[in-house]
């Protein structure tokens, strides 16, 4: 890891500026998405299901479910946005539109390009999570000043699925083979992640698979952020997620130049 590390510069912060140039360029159709997304999740899950569920319980605090399910809809943006920006995205750009080959002839290093890829999968969690707390807030569904611990939620998230996916993108031989990743990680986690209802109600065998899920943790930081309902141990958990994510990030730059370097 050490070369990695050394061979990590600041010319990375073009890469991220190169991505975000390109997001500026689309912004209508980039920023409709998680304005657009809570609402979906709220009138269908919400709305459906909410006349039936009623209350739920979070650490002590009765929830009306539409309000258990809301902060669950940013830790679901979290994971979409930086996992996809760093598949599908960075595939593209690096398989179909060679345009890591052109940042790599200048005195970009690898390392660099892929840093700057994954710093633009955290951003874009950021991003959504961002415009998401502001939207769920206008109903009331945020506390504050709490949810302000939302956004470095959502950093530490952001980096983590990133880094997750750039792994991923290391790995597959072609574009489709993104499903496989998809259908074994993304969407356990979306299913049995504790965004829609709390793990507790699971049968302990199914509790077992949840707490070794990642966004079951991200998921539960974002709502006791929102919620007001932060504990002391919940900072461990959080440090330990930045450890952990910065760990995968190394192991995926690693990865891609043992990729990219023929």
């Amino acid at each position: 890891m050490i070369p990695v590390v050394s061979n990590i510069s600041y010319r990375a912060a073009y890469v991220w500026r190169r991505n975000m140039d390109v997001y500026l360029t689309t912004w209508a159709t980039n920023f409709l998405p998680p304005l657009l997304e809570p609402f979906q999740y709220l009138l269908a899950f919400g709305l459906g299901l909410g006349t039936a569920v009623g209350v739920l319980h979070f650490r002590g605090l009765p929830v009306p479910y539409m309000g258990f399910i809301a902060p669950g809809t940013i830790s679901i943006a979290i994971m979409f946005w930086a996992f996809f920006e760093t598949t599908y995205s960075s595939f593209v750009r690096m398989y179909y539109q060679k345009t890591f080959d052109a940042m790599t002839a200048t005195p970009l290093t690898i390392e660099d390009v892929i840093a700057g890829e994954l710093l633009w999968g955290t951003t874009k969690s950021l991003l959504a999570a961002g415009i998401m707390l502001l939207v769920l807030s206008c109903f009331g569904f945020v506390r504050w000043p709490s949810g302000l611990w939302v956004v470095p939620v959502a950093a530490v998230g952001g980096l983590l699925f990133a880094s997750l996916g750039m792994i991923a993108t290391s790995l597959v031989p072609t574009i489709e083979v993104f499903n496989l990743p998809i259908f074994l990680l993304i969407f356990p986690m979306f299913v049995f992640g504790g965004t829609f209802f709390p793990i507790e109600n699971l049968p302990p065998w199914a509790r077992w698979i949840s707490v070794v899920l990642p966004l079951t943790h991200i998921s539960r930081l974002v709502r006791a952020a929102a919620l007001d309902r932060l504990e002391p141990a919940d900072l461990g958990v959080g440090v330990a997620f930045l450890a952990a994510a910065l760990l995968l990030a190394l192991s995926a730059i690693a990865l891609m130049r043992r990729r990219l370097v023929k």
